[in-house]
């Protein structure tokens, strides 16, 4: 919680005199930042965040009502409070101020007491405000988490039914993840993917074969072919989910999680064509969680090793996938998939059940140049950072992770690595000004190899990548024969190392 006197203040004002005068009735109290004109303001205002900020009306080129208007229109300044300062105020100025989000009015000449009791008042709302707001964060996060843990538990107690078959949960809950939010690249499905239906599909995957609870062992555990009977006894197992959710479904309301998650249980046998189970829904009839379920759980049924089969090989298994785009599945969704089946692999892996598994999908071992070496990843994207994290861990190196530049720093300061590898785009730091701020804190005596990971070449290539301070780059999904490569040429001194690199900002 933050003590009244580093509450930040930024005034804003044309007049030299009269930013004096407010420097100096507020100085002691708080920390204080002056714009001249509208545009320096809303700059500071955007990157220092300050508690509360006192607006000219009256300045020259944009004045102080449309420079109040843009900080409500944006985002991440709209929760900043703004009291406006004007000499000359009636009953329609103040209506029009207060209109467009201002909190208050002062006007010219200030009382000094009067001014700072404002301050004072309208920094003690904002500071009990923004209290609550972190503790309502607090509880929903703390909601989600329960509701996410007991979702995860009750997918993996219908998982236990098959021992062979841990990761499937984690699997699929990650390729639903990773589809969904390439599948919305597309205009078509923009506007139903967005970032908290994405995540209601990644929380309900868990429970797509809850029905399994209903069927005996001796069926679903039987390591020959089943009989038409036995057959028809699994798939009931889509019913048997549909029937179990429904009851908690009508008991919370349609508006909740488990509405999603019964539509998964129940249609994620659908076909395309309508050949499938339970109901023979054809094309769109079929929910698009249902048929976004249903390319994850072939993908990882083909993949996985059961009590009634091997492995598949990675590339048999995306050319199944691919046979099957407008009968089995939604050729939307095949195309998808093709687009990113490396992300699949690295999901794959990163939750393998089994060395047999690992192999078929194609896993590579680290040689030299990345076995015993340390390694600092830094990726905004919770799955990308852990999918990364997972696969140089198994390859037996130590790795530190970050979601971010500032926090990279602060790790680097305590651990230094060998290797980072950065994503470019992330909030607070991006991967440019990261590199700029480790080739001042690297080892005089061993140079740092900095990487950047990126999701496409745009203008990242080997040579420009060297003048932003990178040794060079890599395209996601993390290949490890990729990085075994780079690094081994990198440390015979086949790519030399940026010397006195002048970085500059920009989008990869």
């Amino acid at each position: 919680m933050r003590v009244l006197s580093e509450s930040r203040i930024l005034i804003v004002d044309d007049v030299k005199a009269n930013v004096d005068l407010l420097v100096q009735v507020l100085r002691h109290n708080y920390k204080l930042s002056v714009a001249m004109d509208g545009d320096s303001a809303l700059a500071i205002a955007r990157k220092a965040r300050p508690d509360l900020i006192l607006l000219d009306v009256s300045m020259p080129g944009m004045d102080g009502y449309e420079v109040c208007r843009i900080l409500m229109a944006d985002e991440s300044t709209r929760d900043i409070p703004v009291i406006l300062q004007t000499a000359l105020a009636d009953a329609e100025d103040e209506a029009k101020g207060l209109a467009l989000g201002a909190v208050d009015y002062i006007t010219k000449p200030f009382h000094p007491e009067l001014l700072r009791a404002r301050v004072r008042n309208h920094i003690e709302l904002k500071r009990h405000r923004d209290d609550l707001e972190r503790l309502v964060q607090e509880r929903t996060r703390e909601l989600l988490r329960t509701q996410t843990v007991m979702i995860e538990s009750l997918g993996t107690l219908a998982e236990f039914r098959d021992p062979e078959t841990g990761g499937h949960v984690k699997r699929t809950q990650a390729y639903m993840k990773a589809l969904a939010m390439h599948l919305r690249q597309s205009r078509r499905y923009l506007p139903l993917l967005t970032d908290e239906y994405i995540e209601l599909l990644r929380i309900s995957a868990p429970l797509h074969d809850v029905g399994k609870l209903g069927v005996p062992d001796g069926v679903l555990l039987k390591p020959g072919k089943l009989t038409d009977a036995e057959f028809a006894l699994v798939k009931q197992h889509t019913i048997f989910g549909n029937d179990a959710l429904r009851i908690s479904e009508d008991k919370l309301g349609r508006g909740t999680f488990l509405h999603t998650a019964r539509e998964i249980a129940y249609t994620h046998h659908e076909k395309w064509n309508g050949s499938g189970y339970p109901q023979g829904l054809k094309k769109d009839e079929i929910p698009l969680s249902g048929r976004l379920m249903a390319i994850a759980d072939v993908y990882d049924a083909l993949i996985s090793k059961r009590v009634y089969k091997p492995p598949m090989r990675h590339e048999r298994a995306v050319e199944i996938i691919r046979a099957g785009r407008g009968s089995h599945f939604d050729p939307d969704l095949v195309d998808a998939f093709l687009a990113i089946h490396e992300t699949f692999r690295n999901i794959a892996l990163t939750y393998a059940d089994c060395d047999e598994e690992r192999r078929m999908l194609g896993n590579v071992l680290a040689g030299t140049a990345t076995q015993a070496r340390s390694f600092l990843i830094v990726e905004d994207n919770e799955v990308d950072r852990e999918i990364m994290q997972s696969q140089l861990v198994a390859a037996g190196c130590r790795v530190d992770v970050a979601a971010n530049g500032r926090a990279a720093c602060a790790t680097f300061r305590r651990r230094p690595c060998d290797v980072v590898l950065t994503d470019i785009e992330m909030p607070e730091m991006d991967g440019y000004a990261l590199a700029e701020a480790l080739r001042t804190m690297e080892n005089a005596r061993r140079h740092l190899i900095i990487l950047a990971i990126t999701a496409s070449d745009f203008d990242l290539n080997e040579q420009n990548s060297h003048g932003r301070g990178f040794d060079g780059y890599m395209l996601k999904p993390l290949d490890l024969a990729v990085l075994e490569t780079k690094l081994a040429t990198l440390l015979k001194g086949a790519e030399s190392p940026p010397a006195n690199a002048t970085l500059a900002g920009g989008s990869r």
